[in-house]
């Protein structure tokens, strides 16, 4: 698991003004909140007083007050109260990491790690929002008992359609020579299908003589360790695109927001079916992830026997050691060792300009 990327913490509809929420991820708990502008606030989870849970608290004049002694916090997460204290400002010390957060597509973002603003890889934006003759529908949220990189692998992989998917008509790629075309924070592929027929195919398609693809074309690309995008484009001119955001809860379970773009069979009413179909296809590839051994993907690559059909897998691998060789890989080992015994917290962009923090950071790969 990484720090200093975007991930998504809730759908904005399990948000309210009333009621703090809680979040898991990346090892850690957060609390996530509205304040009185509507904005949502997430900060991480544990009081530093006595190691209340905020996300059990309440909500009062934009701060979220602990539940155990009545400490409140405001969204940047500075203490505003301290109620033995009556009237006197609480001491410098008394904060909690506050992260920055960005709302769209019904779902809050956050940005978990302490980069400043100019520094931060992006959030990944949905190109087809607001484009002519495209329709966007979800989140739909699912949560999978796998590890987030095993997931995010499996998308990366053509090859096991084949044999995972007979319900998409068992697509088999037309070569395994996969070639991959990088940029910043990620790399992608396109790969041609050559046993596709589109009776067999789940997928309703538009009724349309232009055809721009005799098969199925499909590819996927990945931005930062989580963000995932896969497009199908099958015969007409009909086009499937799906966005993956993924919140790694622990290193055994992950949360994943379905984002769905498509340029026909458009309208409210076909939405339902769309995510019925990728629900289904998902489950497919689910009852396999959940069986992987080891749980989590192995640190070299020598442990595994590679093909060239695997060089997007590789691709990712090798991104993804180049954001531990920057300090932002989270050392799981250690804070298993020390579960239950050390609260630790994502390092926030505040942390770059103040310290006497009471929590720790998680600690990080090469950073002792």
């Amino acid at each position: 698991m990484y720090i200093n990327f975007w991930y998504p913490i809730c759908t904005s509809e399990e948000l309210d003004q009333q009621n703090p929420r809680r979040a898991e991820l990346l090892g850690v708990r957060l609390v996530v909140f509205r304040d009185s502008g509507g904005n949502a606030r997430v900060l991480s989870d544990t009081c530093i007083h006595r190691g209340g849970s905020l996300a059990k608290g309440k909500i009062i004049d934009d701060c979220v007050q602990c539940p155990y002694h009545g400490w409140e916090f405001d969204g940047d997460g500075q203490c505003t109260k301290i109620p033995p204290l009556g009237d006197k400002n609480p001491p410098a010390r008394a904060k909690v990491d506050s992260y920055p957060v960005d709302e769209k597509y019904g779902v809050v973002f956050a940005f978990l790690g302490d980069l400043p603003e100019a520094e931060r890889p992006p959030l990944y934006e949905v190109a087809e929002l607001g484009k002519e003759g495209w329709q966007i529908s979800g989140p739909v949220v699912l949560e999978v008992p796998t590890y987030f990189e095993r997931s995010i692998e499996n998308g990366l992989d053509p090859l096991h359609n084949e044999f995972v998917h007979p319900g998409q008509g068992a697509p088999r790629v037309e070569s395994d020579q996969i070639e991959m075309q990088d940029a910043k924070w990620g790399s992608r592929f396109v790969s041609d299908f050559s046993n596709y027929t589109q009776a067999e195919n789940r997928l309703k398609v538009a009724d349309t003589s232009d055809t721009d693809t005799e098969g199925l074309r499909a590819g996927t690309w990945y931005h930062g360790p989580n963000t995932m995008v896969t497009e199908i484009h099958l015969p007409g001119n009909n086009s499937f695109i799906q966005h993956a955001y993924e919140a790694p809860i622990s290193d055994t379970r992950t949360r994943i927001y379905l984002l769905s773009a498509r340029n026909n069979t458009l309208g409210a009413e076909n939405d339902q079916w769309i995510h019925d179909t990728y629900l289904k296809i998902a489950a497919e590839d689910v009852e396999i992830l959940e069986n992987l051994w080891p749980l989590r993907t192995p640190d070299t690559l020598n442990k595994e026997l590679m093909t060239p059909g695997d060089a997007p897998v590789v691709r990712y691998r090798e991104y993804l050691k180049d954001w531990e060789n920057r300090g932002w890989r989270i050392d799981q080992k250690t804070m298993q060792q020390e579960y239950g015994d050390t609260a630790y917290a994502i390092p926030c962009p505040a942390r770059r300009q103040s310290g006497n923090w009471v929590l720790d950071s998680v600690p990080l790969v090469g950073s002792g």
